[in-house]
């Protein structure tokens, strides 16, 4: 646990803009169900970008032994097509064998432009994280890095070594890294991460800085004053503080980071806002709550995956809810997990 403590800004019109109350209530992307199959326990962590026309997600799946991840498309961001896994388990390094779960891409991170894919050195880029041993986030993670030329986005090179791995064992983040979120600035880049402070439960996870120490995506410097996102001493986000997707305002002329806050029972998506990407001032109430009792989202709202279509701000995120039948917790186990969307105004 850290002595830092979050900055609550106290006028709510700074936040007005990121509002995303409409909640569409069903799955985009489900889990399958089915023995054998990547996503067959659950559908996670969405990240989408644009692409020749379309929308591409890509996203990881659950089956009970690891994540792997997979890719989607859309023309509309309501109706996904699946086209199957892009980066499978198999690796022959022992720290990401179990399967690879995206973290980030490479991409435009200005909250109201097209959200492309950028290209360096000739090549798209994914960041990526993985767990040491088989089963629901076993072990510490550790943060990889892959890239392709491949137009299908099918043939991944990977760098046999993690580039992000965790601090000393007494550390904030000394339990082991999640996902981490990557933004060019300044000709170089920062890499935003999710560290927790113990192995094993309980645990906090909070939200830290690296710099590129060298402009490349491949060597990271951790910033002296981390977590740069700590969590609360009590409330919604007093265990958590983390699921960093940090995008520039080119209208406010600020950074924005959408973000999910847990208080041990229930996962919620949450705002704050920053002048330099450091220091950040955060909304105190949650930017998405949790639904009713037999809704989508009883359980959990959050990891929150942020894009501008056509004059709205589309809020993707993880809607967890108990099992309810017989069946359900024969197919998916206690939870059933998907991803859903929530928008700043009314969606059909």
């Amino acid at each position: 646990m850290t002595n830092t403590s979050p900055i609550y800004e106290p006028n709510p019109d700074v936040f007005a803009d990121y509002q995303t109350p409409y909640k569409l209530g069903r799955p985009i992307l489900a889990p399958s169900g089915i023995p054998g199959e990547f996503d067959c326990l659950g559908a996670d962590n969405m990240r989408i970008f644009r692409h020749h026309g379309h929308f591409y997600a890509t996203y990881i799946g659950f089956d009970g032994v690891g994540y792997q991840t997979a890719m989607a498309v859309s023309d509309d961001l309501l109706n996904w097509t699946k086209l199957g896994v892009i980066m499978p388990r198999g690796s022959r390094n022992a720290w990401d064998r179990v399967g690879r779960a995206i973290s980030c891409w490479l991409h435009d991170v200005d909250l109201y432009g097209e959200r492309d894919l950028i290209t360096h050195q000739g090549r798209h880029w994914m960041f990526y994280h993985a767990y040491p041993a088989p089963g629901y986030e076993t072990g510490a993670a550790a943060n990889g890095l892959a890239w392709t030329t491949d137009p299908a986005f099918r043939d991944w090179h990977f760098l046999d070594q993690p580039v992000f791995s965790k601090g000393p064992d007494d550390a904030w983040d000394g339990g082991g890294l999640y996902s981490v979120w990557v933004v060019p600035y300044q000709n170089s880049f920062r890499l935003y991460y999710n560290g927790k402070d113990h192995l094993h439960w309980p645990w906090h996870e909070q939200a830290g800085l690296a710099f590129s120490t060298d402009g490349s995506l491949e060597h990271w410097r951790r910033y002296e004053h981390n977590p740069v996102h700590p969590v609360a001493s009590s409330g919604w986000d007093s265990v958590f503080a983390c699921g960093q997707h940090v995008l520039w305002d080119s209208r406010r002329h600020q950074w924005v980071q959408f973000f999910c806050g847990f208080d041990g029972s229930h996962a919620r998506d949450g705002v704050s806002v920053s002048d330099d990407g450091i220091l950040w001032r955060r909304c105190p109430t949650p930017l998405l709550d949790v639904g009713e009792p037999d809704s989508l989202d009883a359980t959990h709202a959050h990891k929150p995956c942020i894009i501008w279509h056509n004059g709205a701000l589309y809020h993707f995120y993880c809607a967890v809810r108990p099992t309810r039948t017989d069946d359900e917790r024969r197919r998916f186990g206690h939870e059933y997990r998907c991803l859903t969307v929530a928008c700043s105004r009314p969606l059909n």
